[in-house]
């Protein structure tokens, strides 16, 4: 049996009959992470033993009893090391669960191992991790996105039955779309961020990768939920957010931004995308024009906040109290020289961006004032919301790039999250499922949905019914 191209609510049913067992399933599994993972180099870490003896006591009766379920190398998981892709947390290993890893535990699921990520989640392509390259399992000489592209590509490679991600600019969706799954960016406060390493809080959301819509729903069902532990978390009701998949689109209301359809955009992605709209309308949706006039200045916000907030946040690691450390003749030099051997160059570049500006004499000119437009993106939105039910868009201007062709182009890359990168400012939730691929070479291409803060149900339901009455989430890469 073919075990491992199979989603959640498939592999459930096998074992709540009893047609397979747990531990069958997670020795399937760690068969195809053996197999495939020379290529695509999806996970950083595994412990077979430690995953075979949870499934050996998994309850099968829980949401996600028995399911392997892989983690992002940026949240903390009891006993395993948690490097966040970087030198400078090598041989660091956690000491506590993160809630959302709680949530696993108590919902049945099977940690399978820790994925490859950016640095500190600081890319869009996986290529700034200290441990190599991740590659795509539709083209292994691409890109799977980032920076979560280690949970996307084990996810679309079907080295795991579901995975965790963060997505601060859309790095969740971003690889997502790349790779040719599912990826859901839940509304900030919706699932706890305790246990995950920051790098942007007021922007940082977890969430999950699936194989389909319905997987996605039941993956948020359990994360989601107020925490006293996180500040940030809004106690906010939690439904099953799968009782509403089916209901259909009539009757919706999709707003289409004329800002998101932009010069240069790859031809076949926009084509696709037009397309998956022309197929919800088929559906009894109403697609109707809206403006989010300030998408222009979302980059420029984003590179302003975002990198100020890691320059605070990742000044804890500094050799003294957990990870690397690089002895100087004193605290300063040990501060100077750790940081210099354990941060990459794109970690250095924006703690360098984000420092410069909340220096003196610079704190109004940028960070105060990319604050304030943020405000009016996130006004963008409630009122493109007063005429809509959900916003559709691409995810990523282009498909997946060959690996090198935009390393040495920091602006070419920061653009590949200009279509997702709002959402995070707004806090909106957001969602990519695959809408079609390139024709030569075939390459996945993602449709972005983006719904109402803490209306994942609206959104999951319009998801659902473009992905059941299309087919590509049927499609498999020829690994």
């Amino acid at each position: 049996m073919s075990l491992h191209i199979n989603t959640i609510t498939g592999l459930r049913a096998k074992l709540q009959r009893g047609e397979i067992s747990a531990r069958q399933l997670t020795q399937a599994m760690l068969d195809r992470i053996q197999a495939v993972d020379g290529k695509l180099k999806a996970y950083l870490w595994l412990n077979p033993d430690d995953a075979l003896a949870q499934a050996d006591t998994a309850d099968l009766t829980k949401p996600l009893g028995g399911i392997p379920v892989a983690i992002k190398d940026v949240l903390n998981v009891t006993g395993q090391p948690c490097t966040c892709a970087s030198k400078i947390l090598h041989g660091h290993t956690s000491v506590y669960d993160a809630t959302v890893i709680r949530q696993l535990r108590n919902a049945g699921a099977i940690l399978l191992g820790r994925t490859n990520m950016d640095e500190f989640a600081m890319g869009s392509s996986t290529e700034n991790s200290s441990w190599g390259i991740t590659r795509n399992p539709w083209d292994l000489e691409r890109i799977p996105g980032g920076s979560s592209g280690g949970s996307a590509a084990a996810v679309a490679g079907h080295e795991a039955i579901a995975s965790l991600g963060s997505d601060t600019g859309g790095s969740i969706r971003q690889p997502a779309a790349l790779t040719g799954c599912v990826g859901l960016k839940p509304t900030y406060g919706l699932v706890s961020r305790y246990g995950l390493v920051a790098f942007a809080s007021s922007l940082d959301q977890i969430g999950p990768f699936t194989k389909t819509v319905e997987d996605s729903a039941l993956m948020l069902s359990v994360i989601a939920g107020h925490d006293s532990l996180d500040s940030t978390s809004v106690p906010a009701p939690v439904p099953d957010y799968r009782e509403k998949l089916n209901a259909g689109v009539k009757s919706l209301r999709i707003g289409l931004p004329k800002e998101y359809f932009i010069a240069g955009m790859d031809q076949e992605v926009e084509a696709a995308v037009r397309k998956a709209i022309q197929q919800l309308e088929s559906l009894g949706a109403e697609v109707v024009e809206i403006s989010l006039p300030h998408t222009d200045y979302a980059v420029a916000v984003y590179y302003l906040i975002a990198t100020a907030e890691a320059s605070a946040n990742l000044a804890r690691f500094d050799g003294v109290r957990y990870g690397a450390r690089v002895r100087g003749a004193d605290v300063l030099e040990t501060y100077s020289k750790t940081r210099g051997a354990g941060f990459g160059p794109e970690v250095k570049r924006r703690i360098i961006l984000g420092t410069y500006a909340l220096s003196a004499g610079y704190y109004d000119a940028y960070y105060l004032k990319a604050q304030k437009v943020r405000t009016l993106i996130r006004r963008d939105f409630e009122q493109a919301f007063q005429k809509c039910d959900a916003i559709v868009a691409p995810t990523s201007p282009t498909p997946a790039f060959k690996i090198g062709e935009r390393v040495d182009d920091p602006m070419q890359m920061y653009l590949s999250d200009i279509f997702t990168i709002s959402v995070n400012l707004a806090g909106n939730c957001g969602l990519s499922l695959p809408c079609g691929f390139t024709a030569q070479p075939k390459l996945p291409i993602g449709l972005q949905l983006i719904g109402k803060a803490f209306d994942e149900t609206t959104l999951l339901r319009v998801a659902h019914a473009y992905e059941q009455s299309t087919p590509w989430h049927k499609e498999r890469p020829a690994l």
